[in-house]
């Protein structure tokens, strides 16, 4: 790990106290903090309980105790394995936020739709979440496909998404925070990782076929053949849930290229790595870099199929730190002591509490008024991957980690980079 670890503590309170007081990092959490009026000095939240009629001008579902929200995501189909463990980490912070008073006195109240792997549905599902059921903010889908199906139904009906995954970039809306990484944080981070570190020079990219692998890969072919100097020696598309990955494991095998780069998503990924290690190709003779393994899909996969291979991710679960680990044990307290939690999982878990954040800095539940709040820049979070920063372009600054997966489905952080600031439109891309 290139980087020492940041000292980690209960949620919005820890780094406060910690550090010289003149700090710059210490003066902005002070500053985030009380903007958020409801935290107390303990970082609990306070029963305040101002009147609805001030706080909901927009007809959202809020009354004088409760606070509605949606989580979508898909509890079924393909992507099931993926998102599973956003669910859980949604669900987590808002029994947290709950038992610590609610949002702005409030407490949450779920409606739980399921995309079902289907990106239509998606639409489908936030289309009722908003105009039938007045939800106030949603948390959830994965996919790039579920969150363009949504993002229309979000602009014309003034909803809120918080949207976990890591994505390609080449998008902002008002309407959503993008609290996993984009491009530059995660792509272009991780291949100077293995260029420089694995002397990488060609690359065989392989992804499932839909928006985020095809522009992904296009994104990183410019990277490689611009920046790096590098060669491309393969592109291939697997439909999304497919499992038959012979003719491109028969066709890497003849390139023999320095880096496999991956973005092959959900359940596929247990049939590519199963047939890449019945081919002969493993962690020990092939370096493969993916972005769409976690510790979610560790699990299907099988460690004894990933060992070897690297992940380039902003969390791992092994996260060394007491906040992370106070997460994983609150987490695994909850949802078994098997349940994995891997990077998109964490993101989610950071949703609802930016939300709330959010929410109190503007005293109110309107939309306009969370945005304007989310666009201050005053909104930092203290979240098991570490300190992340809400940026006025809806998108975190946070780090970039390089996993090594092991036989037991965890990862060993190799490196870790310094703090990246979020560029969803890179230019020249």
């Amino acid at each position: 790990m290139s980087k020492k670890e940041m000292p980690q503590g209960t949620a919005f309170q820890s780094e406060v106290g910690a550090g010289h007081p003149s700090s710059p990092l210490r003066r902005k959490l002070v500053t985030a903090i009380a903007g958020i009026p409801l935290i107390s000095a303990s970082g609990l939240v306070l029963a305040a309980n101002p009147p609805t009629a001030k706080i909901n001008t927009t007809k959202l579902a809020v009354t004088d105790t409760e606070v509605t929200v949606g989580i979508l995501h898909s509890a079924t189909g393909t992507m099931a394995i993926s998102e599973t463990g956003a669910i859980q980490a949604e669900k987590l912070a808002i029994d947290q936020i709950n038992a610590t008073g609610g949002v702005l006195g409030r407490k949450i109240k779920v409606i739980q739709e399921d995309g079902a792997s289907d990106w239509p549905t998606f639409a489908e599902k936030a289309k009722k979440l908003l105009e039938e059921n007045h939800v106030a903010a949603i948390f959830g889908c994965w996919t790039s496909a579920s969150r363009k199906a949504v993002l229309p139904v979000l602009e014309r009906d003034n909803g809120l998404l918080y949207y976990p995954t890591f994505y390609e970039g080449l998008e902002q809306s008002k309407n959503v925070v993008y609290t996993g990484q984009e491009a530059t944080q995660q792509v272009f981070a991780g291949l100077d990782w293995v260029a420089k570190e694995k002397k990488a020079k060609t690359f065989y990219l392989i992804g499932s076929d839909y928006i985020w692998p095809r522009t992904t890969m296009k994104l990183a072919r410019k990277y490689i053949e611009t920046v790096l100097h590098g060669k491309v020696v393969g592109e291939e598309y697997a439909a999304l849930g497919s499992t038959d990955f012979g003719s491109t494991i028969n066709k890497i095998r003849l390139k023999k290229p320095d880096v496999i780069y991956a973005a092959v998503v959900g359940g596929s990924n247990v049939s590519w790595f199963k047939q890449l290690k019945a081919a002969g190709i493993n962690g020990q003779n092939q370096t493969l870099l993916t972005l769409s393994v976690t510790e979610d899909e560790a699990k299907g996969i099988g460690g004894e199929n990933l060992a070897g291979f690297y992940s380039a991710m902003k969390y791992f679960q092994s996260l060394d730190t007491p906040r992370n680990k106070e997460f994983v044990k609150q987490f695994k307290a909850k949802w078994g002591a098997t349940a994995p939690i891997g990077d998109v999982t964490q993101a989610a878990y950071e949703g609802p509490w930016l939300w709330k954040a959010a929410v109190e800095m503007a005293g109110s539940f309107d939309t306009d008024k969370v945005v304007k709040a989310e666009e201050s820049g005053k909104i930092s979070y203290d979240a098991p991957e570490g300190m992340v920063y809400l940026e006025p372009n809806h998108h975190l600054k946070t780090r970039l980690r390089i996993g090594k997966w092991r036989n037991d489905g965890q990862a060993d952080i190799v490196y870790t980079s310094d703090y990246i600031m979020p560029n969803p439109f890179p230019k020249g891309y």
